[in-house]
């Protein structure tokens, strides 16, 4: 059957991006080392074929998958997790989606693969358990607790210490002592609790996650001198941290990037100014002058 020009192109497309994440499903499946989730991602793989036998059938022609896109995605993966990439990936195929109820009224077939890609693709990418997102609520813990406390500390520190040394050092026992008395907390918590995590490996994503975000706040007090620059380098470096992170969990378990987001920047950024303010009150009440 002969499609007008730009169906068939679009036809062609819709093929080549089938193939393409074949490709990239076949890559994760070969890089996962849980048995089960390769078993899904295998599964995923021969629907996404299956959809490219059924276009080619409508086109007739080979198509060749997109190289540079697997390269992309598998790297991604690689770095931030599968359940990362996949979904990363699957967002983008939103909005093809959304063009196929334009080739409905021209090709069948179109309405029978959108049905697949919407209700059994996203059941067996449901299907899939990676360690890294059931331990992020410790993460999240870890991560939260980190900027709260420390973009405060920091804040309060440098008008009242005015000294990078001294805002340094004691940012440092601030987040240590602080990184092993989360850590702490959350190996009780998991452990009285029954969802079947690893109580040790909560307490370790919880102190990971602390401790990282400490050693970012605080490097530029180790490098500079203006302690209001680093000051404005930490709460910028806190922001920075905080979009990374809510649009890595964003994505990864569909929620909302921006009312995470806003919500977690409001409250470390609030927590610093009015530690700012406190800490200018305290110096010149006391008249301590170091």
């Amino acid at each position: 059957m002969e499609y007008r020009p730009e169906i068939r192109k679009q036809i062609l497309s819709y093929q080549e991006n089938e193939l393409t994440e074949y490709h990239i499903y076949q890559r994760l499946a070969a890089i996962v080392k849980d048995e089960e989730n390769s078993k899904v991602l295998r599964r995923i793989a021969q629907d996404e074929k299956h959809h490219y036998d059924r276009w080619k059938q409508l086109t007739g022609v080979d198509v060749k998958p997109n190289q540079s896109k697997i390269r992309f995605y598998t790297l991604i993966s690689r770095l931030f997790g599968f359940t990362f990439g996949i979904k990363l990936m699957e967002q983008g195929e939103e909005k093809a989606k959304d063009n196929y109820s334009l080739l409905i009224s021209e090709v069948k077939e179109a309405g029978d693969i959108l049905h697949d890609e919407i209700v059994h693709e996203e059941a067996l990418i449901g299907m899939l358990d990676e360690e890294s997102l059931r331990y992020a609520g410790s993460m999240v813990l870890g991560l939260s607790d980190a900027l709260v406390e420390l973009t405060g500390a920091l804040a309060g520190f440098t008008l009242a210490l005015q000294n990078t040394n001294l805002i340094a050092l004691s940012g440092l026992i601030t987040g240590i002592a602080a990184t092993m008395s989360m850590a702490a907390s959350e190996y009780l918590s998991t452990r009285a609790e029954s969802d079947g995590k690893n109580p040790v490996k909560s307490a370790l994503y919880t102190g990971v996650a602390y401790i990282v975000t400490v050693a970012i706040l605080i490097a530029p007090y180790l490098v500079l001198e203006n302690y209001y620059v680093c000051l404005a380098i930490s709460l910028t470096s806190a922001v920075i941290i905080i979009a990374v992170f809510n649009y890595y969990i964003a994505v990864a378990k569909d929620e909302s990037f921006k009312k995470r987001f806003f919500e977690m920047a409001g409250i470390s950024l609030g927590v610093a100014v009015l530690s700012f303010i406190f800490g200018y009150i305290i110096r010149n009440t006391l008249g301590i002058e170091i």
